[in-house]
């Protein structure tokens, strides 16, 4: 290729780019001056955007582009400065050459010069009041009655710089004024995926920071021990090699205590930056893979209005929440369901418009398309006002197809019904129709939204309209999950199929019908075993309760007996490789924390799996554990905290988890606490009265008795000069009571003590 081949296959492309953009806001413009014709604003927005086109077209060679923008902006500017009247066919014809456009500045177009030429007629007979009597039938509203409309001449068009202007500014620029850069897919889901695996390395620093502190509790200790020998000795009469011996050794371990508590300082200091900026490194990959809920909603304006000129009606969509942040793979599978939905409420929502008026409604249908987040996921909430579903109609339906005998369709509820139009096949439409009635239903919409993990669900109200409420997940590259341990392995059960987690004891659990059950919200639930569905051996567990997580998935509800809660984490999700196939009851893999690998369930496969096991038989019952008969002493923690939330907090999750735990109401109760019985931990908050906690630890350490004594430190300052204070007066560890949550307490406690049981 040439260099000025290149060099015009590049402005090509920056053409295209501005006709994506410049098209964009014509579509928008125009549908907006449908319902208001002179809309100064928006008639100026088309007018520039037609006319920025016409010169880049000039700039690259596109002579078709020139032609097709030439009239559309002549059309616009009559308009503009009242000489013409716009209704529906000029907003048609505009629309028309939208399109147009956007062909020619796709590569390999099939425009050819008829239709251009098609085109430029059909505009020139709108603009010429002689063969155009429509403009004359609903004049604007002006005492004079509007001049002749005459071809303007051409204007001068603008020089390169200026109509490349545009390009840089649509494409590169965000509203916010930030540059846009164009990256792959692939580099992007690698970006994430390394910017996770360096949040898991930051955290595989804890376990080094804790062996250390542990090891400075043990030269703490040994220093004791040589002083005790060191006093010892004094009462026998010991040789100067002796006497020298034992100074050197009293100074080499002083001198290990001073560089291993300078080095565990260094190091806790740079596992906490590290970890800061791992986050926020996590956190910005991770908003690059988002987009605004716009996105998906190209076209669907347009769409929504031509669909409804073509079958006669009057309709308008109406759109909330267009700037919800939504992962871009999640948008990709949300246009066709979206799609579907829309098309199918022009079609068999909104009436026709003389039916509107006899029932009291204005003749244009509107349909409402509202996003917004709630709770980790994207909510969609599509309505519109027409007539609703005739249930009669659809239980007669019903009935013709075999689907349920009539003694039973006439029974069923508004619910029940409703949840037919949902089935393969299923379909009011008795003709078909380029629209409806192929049986390509509600059944697709459903299938594609569980694909995304989500779920969708139709409400209506006879005469006022229908309801599509869906829930998805903000990404699918992120998923909030449970992670439990079923065989001495990690598992994670992603929350949004999760309906409760529960302890059961023993006397919980009965067998009904051969099979065990437990109680749950007025229903007895199924109850099955993890170890038996993942093909895991029993582990051992010796607790009092039995850990169950109880799983749905539309009406199917069954208990999962695992082994233990590890807490809930955000996991990227790492797809297998594809190799392996299809994994039975998992969908994926994700790295926890400290780097080790947990298997995400696949929840619907998984209970697949549960009635396959009904299906045969082969279900093993659960042995249900009684008290041990003998136990081990329980570790004891002292919590020292003002604030009774906090204690309280802290208490339950300590006894929850085996732990003996005492509480003290501020640093003076805490040191009489200390003082008259013996504990394992102590976890203390800075400030409070008569004594705070950097107080406390300093006396801690200044106690022989007490001084090995391990300390946390938990509190809402987390500043490194407050995080220095706790360390340097003595405490083992420091959490900070903004980043506080479940796991990261009890983690800490076992990085610590170790477990409840000695």
């Amino acid at each position: 290729m040439t260099p000025d081949q290149m060099r015009d296959a590049s402005l090509l492309e920056l053409f295209s780019l501005e006709a994506d953009a410049q098209t964009q806001v014509l579509s928008a413009g125009l549908l907006a001056l449908e319902r208001n014709p002179t809309q100064a604003d928006q008639l100026e927005a088309c007018m520039r955007a037609a006319h920025s086109l016409k010169g880049a077209a000039r700039i690259v060679g596109v002579d078709a582009g020139v032609s097709v923008s030439h009239v559309m902006e002549d059309c616009l500017v009559s308009a503009q400065e009242g000489r013409l009247y716009l209704q529906p066919e000029h907003i048609d014809a505009l629309l028309q050459g939208t399109d147009l456009l956007m062909r020619i500045a796709t590569p390999g177009n099939d425009v050819g010069p008829a239709d251009i030429e098609a085109y430029v007629a059909l505009m020139e007979r709108l603009l010429d009041p002689s063969q155009a009597p429509v403009a004359k039938v609903t004049p604007p509203p002006a005492p004079e009655p509007a001049p002749i409309v005459e071809e303007l001449p051409p204007e001068p068009e603008p020089a390169p710089p200026v109509t490349a202007e545009p390009v840089r500014q649509n494409k590169r620029m965000t509203e916010g004024g930030e540059r846009v850069l164009r990256v792959t897919a692939e580099r992007l889901n690698s970006l994430l995926d390394l910017s996770s695996k360096s949040l898991v390395e930051t955290q595989r620093l804890k376990p080094y920071l804790a062996s250390m502190q542990r090891l400075k509790r043990i030269q703490s200790q040994g220093a004791r021990a040589l002083d005790t020998l060191d006093g010892q000795l004094k009462t026998l009469d010991l040789n100067l090699e002796a006497q020298e011996a034992l100074a050197d050794t009293r100074r080499l371990l002083s001198e290990a205590q001073a560089l291993l508590a300078e080095k565990t300082a260094e190091l806790d200091e740079f596992g906490w930056q590290a970890g800061q900026r791992a986050q926020v490194l996590y956190d910005t990959a991770l908003a690059c893979r988002m987009r605004p809920f716009a996105d998906v909603l190209a076209g669907q304006v347009r769409m929504v209005r031509d669909l409804g000129r073509s079958l006669g009606k009057q309709v308008r969509l109406e759109i909330e929440g267009e700037k919800t942040q939504v992962d871009r793979d999640v948008l990709e599978k949300l246009e066709a369901p979206l799609t579907h939905l829309l098309r199918n409420a022009v079609d068999h929502g909104i009436e026709m418009p003389e039916q509107r008026i006899l029932a009291g409604k204005p003749a244009e249908g509107v349909i409402r398309l509202r996003a917004s987040h709630q709770a980790g996921l994207l909510v969609l909430e599509l309505s519109d006002d027409g007539n609703g579903v005739d249930l009669e109609r659809l239980r007669g339906s019903i009935v013709d197809r075999h689907l349920s005998p009539l003694e039973t369709a006439q029974r069923l509820s508004e619910e029940e019904l409703l949840t037919f139009l949902f089935l393969p096949g299923f379909s009011l439409r008795d003709k078909v129709t380029e629209v409806s009635g192929r049986g390509v239903g509600l059944d697709a919409v459903q299938h594609m939204v569980r694909q995304l993990r989500g779920a969708v669900v139709l409400e209506q109200t006879a005469g006022q309209g229908s309801r599509f409420h869906l829930e998805v997940p903000l990404t699918l590259s992120v998923v909030r999950s449970l992670v439990v341990e079923v065989g001495e392995e990690a598992y994670a059960f992603p929350l949004a199929h999760i309906e409760r987690m529960c302890d059961l004891a023993p006397d919980d659990i009965v067998q009904l019908e051969g099979r065990q059950h437990f109680w749950h919200e007025g229903r007895h639930v199924g109850l099955v075993a993890a170890s038996q569905l993942l093909q895991r051996p029993p582990g051992q567990n010796n607790e009092e309760t039995l850990k169950v997580v109880v799983i749905r998935e539309r009406d199917a509800v069954y208990g999962i007996a695992v082994e233990r809660f590890i807490g809930e984490r955000t996991l990227v999700v790492l797809p297998l490789d594809d190799r392996l196939g299809k994994v039975q009851d998992i969908s994926a893999g994700a790295l926890l924390d400290d780097g080790s690998v947990v298997l995400i369930v696949d929840v619907e496969d998984m209970l697949r799996s549960v009635d396959k096991l009904l299906n045969t038989g082969r279900l093993e019952r659960i042995a249900r554990r009684s008290q041990q008969a003998t136990e081990a002493p329980r570790k004891r923690v002292l919590v020292v905290d003002d604030s009774l939330t906090v204690r309280e907090l802290q208490r339950k999750l300590l006894l929850n988890r085996g732990y003996e735990v005492a509480v003290a109401v501020d640093g003076m109760d805490g040191w009489n606490a200390l003082r008259s019985e013996d504990f394992d931990l102590l976890i203390t908050d800075i400030d409070m009265p008569r004594m705070d906690g950097i107080e406390l630890v300093t006396l801690l350490r200044r106690d022989s008795r007490l001084q090995s004594l391990p300390v946390m430190v938990v509190s809402y300052k987390d500043r490194e000069e407050d995080r220095r204070r706790g360390l340097d007066a003595g405490a083992d560890y420091y959490l900070a009571k903004a980043s506080f949550h479940d796991d990261a307490l009890l983690d800490a406690v076992v990085e610590l003590i170790g477990g409840a049981r000695a």
